[in-house]
């Protein structure tokens, strides 16, 4: 199926090197897709529980496995916390989709999402915010170790 037309391209830096699929990419444009019918459809200014739920009804209905505020523990030496943070939508066990519905994102938005991403080891996360007029001003892409 889809996983048919896997391919991986190597980004090399200065000391590392990672993996990033064609498919992640492809999760990237469903999922800002999605963002743009949402948006279009239901406007700015209701709750972030609104868009995450219509935004994993969205992927789901595009074949995506999509799970929503799964808990993410977080170890620090020998101490293992459970919940150490809970992750809006996680796309295909790839893509981490932090939703907001604020006026502005702020810094500390985008790197918290980049703390989510390297606790998962995931390489790419969106920042999306819905309260905008124009929803391509809200969508932020962020990654880990590129």
């Amino acid at each position: 199926m889809r996983l048919e037309n896997f391919r991986t391209f190597l980004f090399a830096s200065s000391r590392l090197c990672v993996k990033i699929s064609s498919w992640t990419n492809e999760l990237s444009r469903m999922i800002v897709d999605s963002a743009f019918r949402i948006h279009s459809i239901l406007g700015p200014g209701l709750f972030e529980s609104v868009y995450e739920v219509t935004m994993a009804h969205e992927l789901r209905q595009r074949g995506c496995h999509v799970a929503c505020q799964r808990a993410i523990p977080v170890i620090y030496d020998d101490v293992r916390l459970e919940r150490g943070f809970r992750a809006d939508v996680i796309v295909d066990e790839k893509v981490i989709v932090e939703i907001k519905s604020v006026e502005a994102i702020a810094k500390a938005h985008a790197k918290q999402l980049l703390t989510y991403l390297r606790l998962t080891d995931f390489r790419l996360g969106l920042l999306i915010n819905f309260n905008v007029v124009l929803i391509k001003d809200g969508i932020q892409r962020v990654v880990n170790n590129l």
